[in-house]
């Protein structure tokens, strides 16, 4: 089932964007935590903050650190993998799980980013910006 024409979201900052209601699980241990990701065709890989690391289980810095260039110059990362569940903005129903995804954990980053590469290559993603409405389905 695709995710159409769902409103952009406004997460307390003053600005509408498209996010998705991602559930993100530790495939080691079955922790999870439910989060609203980004939808951000600028980053290429998927972004999760440190802070979210404890709570899936992760050891931070046992992930495999890589320097990362950002829209604030570079910054350190920790990989780890997750599996990515994207859930129905209303039902709460999973739609699309992304199994074994690579995640750069970063400190300091304030909201999940769901990137390009590992993300949205999966997708078909439509962005009406006037309108301020996405749509997200399989190929």
């Amino acid at each position: 089932m695709p995710i159409s024409n769902f409103p952009f979201s406004d997460i307390g900052d003053g600005f509408a964007r498209p996010f998705l209601l991602t559930k993100i699980v530790n495939p080691l241990n079955g922790n999870h935590v439910l989060c609203f990701g980004l939808v951000d065709t600028g980053a290429d890989d998927c972004s999760v903050p440190a802070s979210i690391a404890k709570s899936l289980g992760h050891d931070l810095q046992a992930g495999r650190q890589k320097e990362i260039g950002t829209g604030n110059g570079m910054s350190i990362a920790y990989a780890h993998t997750a599996r990515f569940e994207i859930l129905h903005p209303i039902s709460k129903k999973t739609l699309y799980i992304l199994q074994d995804t690579p995640v750069d954990f970063m400190p300091n980053l304030p909201l999940v980013l769901l990137g390009t590469q590992n993300f949205l290559s999966h997708f078909i993603l439509t962005i009406d910006y006037p309108r301020k409405t996405f749509s997200i389905k399989y190929p």
